[in-house]
């Protein structure tokens, strides 16, 4: 038993007092914002402040002391939440992956793409082999070169798992490695999540089998992939996502141990892999809280030292953009922290032009791909992530959201397991009713914009060029809704020459209309409209305004000050000059209502009011009808 000291008592005195002066500063400010009496607020009024999670997490606005959790073991001891690995070589830091040879089956080029990624910073190599990929037997031609002890190969075979396994055992038998369990190979056999996916797989007694024979191999072989990113991108949340991978990761176990393995040898044979996107203090915690959640079940069955399965993060493909798509950098270098930090073993970064169809126009396919590499070089090399193991242990925010999501994700796969485990939640739709409950509060979220899309659902780029026409999504990504919108206004520009247009008619000084002219341009431009502002209008310039525009649809914007006395007679001026349909920016309770009592002319009224709070994607879609988009 530990006792404190005297100096760290102090401490802490001092901390939970200083936590106090902060709680009643917050109340004070909380009560004058609400113009409220302190009294009549909480106790914990500060909890006004925290953010839930679409997993039902509270995030307080302020951490300390009073959150502190038990300290977890060290890395590579149950229950793994600090790290699978304690002897990983901090001076390289995780496995820098890289994907090749999906939409190639030449293995020359492929050959000298991989090469070429070795060459230049990457030490894992994720292969695509089948389907329109490499074919297996091209396998021994794009490897040729490849160190398999330096370079883990991790395999995307889909239902060609099997030749792909030959394949690379056979170039595995061929390598006269003295050390050949210092060679990691991953067979990705992926038969129950790709199920979900509705995607090509072998069947899971394939893949028991392919298990069973990876056993018998002298390198280290794991035959079995738990490929979580397939509920991320159809709309999961973080513990859905994980909740869901390690239900998936039971019914494995249950076909492992009944072929005859034993539960280290079965566990030994599974991998997860997790999508990492840009909210970086989840992503650190979903990866520690994966690894807490599958040692719980390794502890359950007796094996608690085998329950530190490898991770593989790969860069959220939901949070990707079509538009302005070179923020995605952004994206994925955030994706990439977080994993980093979260301990996963091996991080791929996607190109950030994945989002589109054979990538942006006028950007090569290596160019992308370097950029890709050097994300995760410059996180290793330059600010040396990969030096301290587990570097947000101890942080009082990163240690309780962990516990939290852990906690989350374990009630998910037992409601999974209640259900009579994945297969059953996967024939009877459970699990795809509850992700989609999460995905559609996400898609009104975005909507709303209370969830900002740098360059889609705020600061849009409606000088970029049109986008060809894309495939039919398999992805539920994040801003689609908005980019289907931009669509519209393509197709309208190609047709016409000019976009969908609107006038923004200011009224009153700069000073006044700036912030709602501005809001108005942004949010129009979120649906592919053009606005045009003339600067400030009276109701005697209204008209040529009109006139010099062209424009059937204008935004009146000004101070609500400015709206009780001009608003009606500027939309009456609008409608004068030609303007079919006339919008405010700002709340309807500052016109006031059409009835009785309010003395408001129908005529001089707007037909709509634009807020923050607005369904932006609604708003626009009616707009870009109305505008014949």
């Amino acid at each position: 038993m530990s006792v404190a000291s005297p100096e760290s008592a102090s401490q802490d005195d001092a901390s939970i007092s200083a936590y106090v002066v902060w709680q009643k500063a917050v109340a004070g400010v909380l009560a004058k914002s609400r113009r409220v009496d302190v009294a009549d607020l909480p106790v914990d009024a500060e909890h006004m402040l925290d953010a839930v999670t679409y997993d039902g997490v509270s995030i307080a606005p302020l951490y300390g002391v009073r959150d502190e959790q038990p300290e977890h073991p060290l890395p590579g001891v149950h229950p793994f939440v600090r790290g699978r690995d304690r002897t990983r070589d901090v001076n390289a830091g995780w496995t820098v992956s890289a994907k090749f040879g999906a939409g190639n089956s030449d293995p020359e080029s492929i050959n000298e793409s991989i090469l070429d990624g070795l060459n230049n910073g990457i030490s894992g190599v994720w292969l695509s082999i089948g389907g329109s990929g490499l074919p297996a037997t091209g396998v021994a031609r794009a490897l040729d070169g490849v160190l398999l002890d330096l370079a883990p190969v991790v395999v995307d075979a889909g239902s060609d798992v099997a030749a792909a396994a030959d394949a690379i055992f056979a170039v595995a038998d061929s390598s006269k490695l003295e050390d050949r369990a210092a060679v990691d190979i991953r067979l990705g056999a992926a038969p129950l999540t790709a199920r979900f996916a509705g995607v090509g797989a072998v069947s899971v007694d394939d893949a028991v089998a392919l298990a069973v024979r990876s056993e018998a191999r002298p390198e280290t072989v794991r035959a079995i992939t738990v490929d979580g990113t397939v509920f991320h991108n159809a709309g999961a949340s973080d513990t859905q996502e994980v909740g869901a991978s390690v239900a998936a990761g039971l019914e494995y176990l249950r076909a492992l141990t009944a072929a005859g393995l034993t539960a280290e040898q079965a566990l030994g044979q599974i991998e997860f892999r997790f999508a990492a996107t840009d909210d970086q203090f989840q992503t650190i915690a979903k990866f520690r809280a994966a690894r807490m959640a599958w040692a719980r079940v390794a502890q359950v069955i007796g094996a608690p030292d085998a329950g530190g399965a490898p991770q593989h993060a790969v860069t959220s493909e939901a949070m990707m953009s079509q538009r302005d798509p070179w923020v995605n950098m952004l994206r994925t270098t955030l994706a990439t922290f977080g994993a980093g930090i979260g301990g996963a073993d091996a991080v791929t970064v996607l190109p950030f032009d994945a989002a589109l169809d054979g990538g942006a126009a006028g950007v090569s396919k290596t160019f992308a791909a370097r950029i890709a590499r050097n994300t995760q070089l410059l996180l290793l090399e330059e600010s040396h992530l990969g030096r301290v193991l587990d570097p947000g242990a101890g942080s009082w925010y990163i240690e309780k959201l962990t516990d939290d999501l852990a906690a989350r994700a374990w009630e998910f796969t037992q409601s999974i397991e209640s259900d009579g485990g994945y297969l059953a939640a996967l024939d009877s739709g459970s699990m795809a009713v509850a992700i989609d409950q999460t995905k559609a509060q996400r898609d009104s979220d975005v909507a709303h914009r209370r969830t900002p899309l740098t360059g889609v659902n705020e600061f849009p780029n409606l000088a970029e060029a049109p986008i060809p026409p894309q495939p039919a999504a398999t992805v539920a990504r994040y801003g689609a809704a908005f980019e289907a919108l931009r669509d519209r206004s393509d197709a309208y520009l190609l047709q016409h020459d000019v976009r969908p247009l609107a006038l923004l008619a200011p009224i009153g000084s700069v000073a006044e209309h700036n912030v709602r002219t501005t809001f108005a341009a942004n949010l129009l431009a979120s649906g592919g409209i053009h606005t045009e502002n003339p600067g400030p209008l009276t109701t005697d310039t209204i008209a040529d305004a009109v006139h010099s525009s062209g424009a059937r649809v204008a935004v009146l914007c000004g101070t609500d000050q400015r709206y009780v006395d001009e608003a009606g007679p500027a939309v009456l001026a609008l409608r004068r000059a030609g303007i079919e349909r006339v919008l405010l920016a700002g709340p309807e309770k500052v016109f006031g209502r059409p009835d009785a009592d309010s003395g408001v002319d129908d005529a001089s009224r707007p037909d709509d009011f634009l807020t923050a709070k607005v369904d932006a994607v609604a708003v626009l879609t009616d707009l870009l009808d109305y505008l014949g988009a």
